[in-house]
This record gives structure tokens, sequence and C-alpha cells, in this order.
């Protein structure tokens, strides 16, 4: 199983186990995680990342209480198989829209010209894509 599923950011403000919840709800809901997929194992995410195990466990769970993930015995977590319609492209773009707000002021603080911004997203965008293709042919 593709442990390159998550991009974890040991960094960041934001808590692992909520960025690994994020990151699932966004690969469910863009499609590129279809209901019944597979996720890696809790032991290979927390191994592949040198993360505690609880951290993902924590985050599996959670998204389980929610009824985004199911656990299948003798395979492990899966998407959930329940029908659920996909989200729109606007309610999926709403979801970017605090860290949107979040690179406008950061471009405000640093004077930078938006062009130059746009231009390094755009190129961040068609960079992503190529890198997270081969992964998601992977988990499907």
């Amino acid at each position: 199983m593709d442990i390159g599923l998550f991009h974890i950011q040991p960094a960041a403000p934001e808590p692992i186990y909520r960025q690994i919840m994020a990151q699932l709800r966004r690969l469910i809901a863009s499609g590129q995680l279809a209901p019944g997929a597979l996720l890696p194992s809790v032991r290979d995410v927390a191994g592949g990342h040198a993360i505690n195990p609880m951290t993902v466990s924590r985050a599996y769970g959670l998204l389980e209480n929610e009824g985004v993930l199911e656990r299948q015995r003798g395979k492990g977590m899966v998407v959930a198989t329940t029908h659920r319609p996909r989200p729109s492209s606007d309610q999926r773009l709403a979801a970017l829209v605090p860290s949107l707000r979040e690179v406008a002021r950061q471009t405000r603080e640093l004077k930078l010209p938006n062009g130059l911004v746009l231009e390094r997203l755009r190129t961040l965008l068609e960079d992503e894509h190529e890198r997270i293709t081969p992964a998601r042919s992977k988990i499907r």
C-alpha cells in the first residue's frame, strides 16, 4: 500500500492527526479515493512518516466515527461504501478558501506581486499533479 498518500508536515501548527484527516477528506471528496478503497495500515503510515502510530490511529478512528471510513475485518480501514453524493466543485473549492486567504495575507505582507505568486502556484499545481497521479493509480 502506498504511504505516499499523505504529506505530513511535522512543523506545521496543525496537529498531524488533523492533517491526515483533512487530506483523506479531500482525496475522498475529489474522487481520488473511491468507496471501498483500502487505506495504508496504521503501522505502514506511522513507520513511513516516522510518527507515532497512535496519531494515525486517532485520525482513522475519528473518521470512522464520522462515517467517512469503515473497518473491514481482515482487510483494514477502507473508505466508507455507503452512498454519499460527491460534493460539487463549489463545495470542494470552498474547502480551500481558508488556505487561499492565508496565502493572500502572506502575499500582501511580503509585498510580492500577485502575478509572481499566481505563477508559482500554477507551477506547484502542475508539479503536484504529476507527482500524485502515479500514486493515485496504486490506491484504487
